[in-house]
């Protein structure tokens, strides 16, 4: 009778211990060894800051594929900052997240209208948190965010589209270095024949040169109706700097392909005009592919200096104001 109690009283040991085995198995999580930089806010959400992450081993009742556990684990790591950090999450709180899809090395992620009703800086922020943490996952070279089931777009209507994580300069202690600038653009009238002045308040990043944005600006297009633009958005620029107050500018081929309803010279003064409102540009050269030997339509040289030429603007020009984010 004994020898049975004590076997008995074994098996219900050995069965606890087994019990008490496995529950910790169940809480503790293997790591599998890949390393991962998760970017949150800094505590006064002005920049980005790094964290490393171990990616946690997939388990093994996990139904859908490793690339799927980790957008899974990255996004909810991105949800919660860990205590001992200090250390904001890039997505606010009243942010709401729907879903994701990956389409080819497309991460769609999809939010509710919230998303859109971030300012710009904050938003521009958490647009960056979210490519540079999900692209380092192996098979997904672009995020695209939706918001309320739309395209994320800008203050223009414009959609920001699909982004890499080349989109975002490389030095994230600078990456929230943004500020609100001030510009004049030019863009066509209704008739093509005359230039009409924008004012329009951009926030972008203090590492953009103004010359740059400007380019990038006018390539966007106009903020309002009633005017239209001069440059054709599939426009590239390639490169663009200022020297002695001139302003070189390298095209690639596109920039030859402007079929817009406008009059020859009206592109190249809007680009002329626009970039002349700055203190430092006096004159702008233009190029293409690095070459000056080109024409433009056919009818304009552009191995010359341009200068501005405001006979081309409409005196009567109404200012548009377009602010990023607000």
């Amino acid at each position: 009778m004994k020898r049975w109690v004590y076997r008995l009283a074994a098996l219900l040991l050995c069965l606890v211990m087994a019990t008490g085995c496995g529950q910790r198995e169940e809480d503790y999580q293997e790591e599998d060894g890949s390393i991962y930089q998760i970017y949150y806010l800094n505590s006064a959400m002005t920049k980005l800051e790094p964290w490393e992450y171990t990616m946690p081993e997939q388990p093994e009742d996990w139904t859908g594929e490793t690339v799927d556990w980790q957008i899974h684990c990255l996004l909810e790591q991105l949800a919660s900052v860990p205590n001992d950090l200090d250390c904001q999450a890039a997505i606010p709180d009243k942010v709401e997240f729907d879903r994701y899809k990956l389409e080819d090395t497309v991460l769609y992620l999809y939010f509710d209208n919230n998303y859109s009703m971030m300012n710009a800086a904050r938003e521009i922020l958490c647009r960056a948190s979210l490519v540079k943490t999900l692209t380092q996952v192996e098979g997904v070279d672009f995020v695209s965010i939706y918001t309320a089931e739309q395209p994320l777009m800008d203050t223009r209507g414009i959609p920001v589209g699909a982004m890499s994580d080349g989109d975002f300069i490389d030095n994230i202690s600078n990456i929230n270095s943004f500020e609100k600038t001030e510009l004049y653009l030019y863009f066509a009238d209704s008739t093509g024949q005359k230039l009409v002045k924008e004012r329009r308040e951009v926030v972008h990043n203090v590492n953009t040169s103004m010359e740059k944005l400007v380019i990038e600006e006018l390539i966007e297009g106009p903020g309002r109706p009633g005017i239209n633009p001069t440059l054709p958005p599939e426009t590239k620029l390639l490169n663009v700097s200022v020297n002695e107050n001139v302003c070189y500018i390298n095209f690639d081929s596109s920039f030859l392909n402007n079929s817009l309803s406008v009059e020859d010279s009206i592109p190249i003064y809007s680009i002329v005009n626009s970039l002349a409102e700055m203190t430092n540009v006096n004159k702008v050269q233009i190029a293409v592919n690095g070459s000056l030997d080109v024409m433009f339509r056919d009818s304009i040289s552009l191995n010359q200096m341009f200068e501005r030429n405001l006979d081309y603007n409409e005196e009567s020009a109404v200012s548009a104001e377009t602010v990023e984010g607000e």
